[in-house]
């Protein structure tokens, strides 16, 4: 799946939640939807914690 299509996934299942949940439920999908893209990185190896607590932190490993 290429990024545009991923996109417009996301955009409808945001839309649908807003238009018959209301508010509450687009935030719902959303928040959600950011916690499955974090585990989803992390289960492909993309993500490290320690790279995920230094970026809550505000610190930048780079220095």
């Amino acid at each position: 799946m290429n990024l545009g299509l991923i996109g417009l996934v996301v955009g409808m299942a945001l839309g649908f939640a807003g238009y018959f949940g209301g508010f509450a439920a687009f935030l719902l999908v959303a928040v959600l939807g950011g916690v499955g893209f974090v585990v989803g990185r992390l289960l492909e190896g993309d993500l490290d914690l320690h790279d995920l607590g230094d970026l809550l932190r505000g610190r930048d490993r780079r220095r």
